[in-house]
Parts: C-alpha cells; sequence; structure tokens
C-alpha cells in the first residue's frame, strides 16, 4: 500500500506485483468519493502517462537498483538464517518434522521473536523520524499548508441501525438446523484432523456467519495470544 504518487511510481519501478494507493482519509475513516477518485487517478496517471507499464523492467539492468536489490536479498537471507536457527535449536536432535525453516517460524512465533523484531523497527523508524535523519514532507519538514480540516466520511447511527435490522431478519430467515449441523462437522473435523475446508464452505453456505464460525472454533481450540518480545 502507498500514499503518494511518488511511493506508487517507485514500487511500479521496484517491479510491484500489484498496487493499492490509499485514500488521503482512510486512516480516519471510510474513503470520501473524492479522495477514492484521487487515490484511483494516481494509479490511471502513472499508467496512462509515464509509460512505465510499456516495458517488463523499466529500472532493468540499472546498477544502482541491481545493487540495492542484492542488499535487499542479503538482509532477507540474513533473517531467513535467524529463523532457521531457531527451528535447529528446537531441535537439536537434527530431527525436523515440518523442516527447520518452519519450526523456526513456529519457535520465533511462541517466542515473541517477531512481534519484538517489529517493535524494535519501529522504534528505529521513530528515533530517525523525531531526530530529522529520516525526513517526511508534511510530517518533520515542509509543514505548512494551504489545506484546511479535512472532511471524513461519517456513516449515521441510521445505517448502523438499518444494517442491524437486515442481518436479524436474514438470520431468522435461514434454516437454524442447517447451520447448527454444519458448525458441528467443522468441529468434527477439527477434533479428529480432517480437512476442515468442506465443512467450513458448507458452513458458509448454510449462512453462518463469520463470527459464529470463529466462535465455534474458539470455544474449541481457545485463544492464542503471540507473546510480546522486547
Amino acid at each position: 500500500m502507498v500514499r503518494t504518487a511518488v511511493e506508487a511510481l517507485a514500487a511500479v519501478l521496484g517491479g510491484t506485483n500489484s498496487l493499492h494507493t490509499n485514500a488521503l482519509d482512510e486512516t480516519l475513516a471510510l474513503p470520501s468519493e473524492q479522495a477514492a477518485e484521487i487515490a484511483l487517478r494516481t494509479q490511471q496517471v502513472l499508467m496512462e502517462e509515464t509509460g512505465v507499464a510499456n516495458v517488463a523492467d523499466p529500472l532493468g539492468g540499472s546498477w544502482y537498483v541491481e545493487q540495492l536489490t542484492d542488499r535487499i536479498e542479503a538482509d532477507a537471507e540474513k533473517i531467513f538464517e535467524q529463523i532457521k536457527e531457531r527451528g535447529l535449536r528446537a531441535h537439536p536432535d537434527g530431527q525436523h518434522p515440518i523442516g527447520p525453516i518452519t519450526s523456526g517460524i513456529l519457535r520465533g512465533i511462541e517466542d515473541g521473536w517477531f512481534t519484538g523484531e517489529i517493535a524494535e523497527s519501529a522504534f528505529r523508524y521513530q528515533q530517525a523520524l523525531e531526530k530529522g535523519a529520516k525526513r517526511v514532507v508534511g510530517v518533520n519538514c515542509h509543514e505548512g499548508s494551504v489545506t484546511g480540516d479535512l472532511e471524513i466520511l461519517r456513516v449515521s447511527h441510521e445505517v448502523e441501525r438499518e444494517q442491524v435490522r437486515v442481518l436479524a431478519d436474514r438470520k431468522a430467515a435461514r434454516d437454524d438446523a442447517r447451520v447448527r449441523a454444519s458448525l458441528d462437522a467443522m468441529l468434527t473435523a477439527a477434533r479428529d484432523g480432517s480437512n476442515m475446508i468442506g465443512p467450513m464452505l458448507e458452513a458458509v453456505r448454510a449462512e453462518a456467519t463469520l463470527g459464529e464460525i470463529c466462535d465455534a472454533l474458539r470455544d474449541e481450540w481457545g485463544t492464542y495470544t503471540e507473546p510480546a518480545g522486547f
């Protein structure tokens, strides 16, 4: 996800597989039509006016881009090695039923390693931002603006009440016995280790809600909270 035309262009030049341009008010509420149109037009300008879509790799052969790519690859490989090392420590006997990488991922989750790394990265970024080492236009440099307060989309309580009513009517009209049976079949699959995709799809076809499906599995398996590692 990107915020500006410059970021969008950089993503395209970098070979992104997909691109979503955030609406300018998306962090505050549902995007307004105007903000959504600006986000759409940002992508369309890149597609229609810049020519970046005319070739598969606009920056192919650029020594600087290739050097940056090599650096990203090397950094990624270091992280993979750290994950693999955790997997090896989890099974010092050398028996890895799901492989050292997958074992390392699971151990990293259990130890809170991933959340700790994310938190540390966010801390370093914020430090650089506050010290001015990282400059972001409109945040810590070139903060002046001629724009006024942003008008965000506000959904009235009437819309909420109407949606609740429609949902209640939909649930009242469905076959509750079929819903219950499909959820029971899903739980049976969860208990005996069977493939749950089929029973879960049947629960959806019976119009079981996402909340009901999650609640059933939550009652069976409990709730997992990843530990934080700092």
